[in-house]
């Protein structure tokens, strides 16, 4: 058995994949503690969640300033030791050529919401921070601060496809109308890129020609609500290893990654 760890939730939506971490800690399959649960969108139903579990809860409600900084950005309150040119030299999802106003906008705004709830966050002490359903992508500036051992990262996240393939926003409608024959969800700690960083587990299914959309996202749902308490559990141990490798290609160039070793 591990030590209990405190546990911080990032939520948006309904919140099962936090029930399903809530339910592990209360059952024992995860030594660890829900510290609190933050969210993004006011009246989330996975608030609810955090009510009923006597979880402490807050909202940064980040479409209220993406709207504030659309008509006057001077009314944005950013920390003080916030870099733009940094966080823009570390963040790695944009496209080569892509409009740098609007890469300027997001990171504006985000790091604004992000120090909201850096400052809720005081409040619980926590050793993990695990996003279930968060659909807002992390800057350099939050990272950082979670991270400050850069060899032992404390953000997970759960994505509902098979790592590398189909990151992004839809991971199960994308393995779908791309006409995979398995699915799956893979658990993530997170870096500078979009479900980039080094994977710690994942979990697959067979997709059947009678297979629908739907039906896909059930059998990904079960698969996670297995998958990500059992790599929280192994944080809990202290069996997670982050370390970086670097391969020889046949054609003499070097390729460095950054995995997961389970101890």
């Amino acid at each position: 058995m591990g030590e209990t760890i405190h546990i911080g939730a990032f939520i948006s939506g309904g919140g099962t994949n936090l029930q399903a971490i809530i339910d592990s800690c209360e059952n024992g399959n995860i030594d660890g503690k829900m510290a609190f649960v933050g969210c993004d969108k006011p009246g989330a139903r996975g608030l609810e969640r955090a009510e009923k579990n006597n979880i402490p809860s807050f909202v940064v409600d980040y479409s209220s300033i993406i709207k504030t900084y659309k008509k006057d950005p001077d009314q944005i309150d950013l920390p003080d030791d916030f870099d733009l040119d940094e966080a823009i030299s570390k963040q790695s999802f944009f496209p080569e050529g892509y409009d740098p106003e609007k890469i300027k906008a997001f990171l504006i705004t985000r790091t604004a919401a992000e120090a909201g709830l850096l400052k809720e966050m005081k409040a619980y002490p926590y050793d993990l921070i695990v996003l279930a359903g968060f659909m807002r992508n992390m800057t350099p500036y939050f990272i950082d601060r979670i991270n400050t051992d850069p060899d032992n990262p404390r953000i997970m996240n759960i994505h509902p496809a098979i790592l590398p393939s189909f990151p992004g926003v839809d991971g199960y409608g994308d393995t779908f109308r791309y006409g995979s024959k398995v699915g799956g969800c893979t658990v993530h700690f997170i870096d500078y890129g979009e479900d980039s960083g080094p994977i710690i587990g994942q979990r697959c299914f067979p997709i059947e020609p009678d297979d629908t959309l739907d039906s896909i996202k059930k059998k990904g749902l079960e698969k996670e609500w297995e998958l990500y308490p059992s790599c929280i559990q192994l944080f809990a141990e202290g069996r997670l290893e982050t370390v970086k490798e670097t391969f020889t290609l046949d054609n003499g160039n070097t390729y460095q990654r950054a995995i997961v070793k389970i101890k």
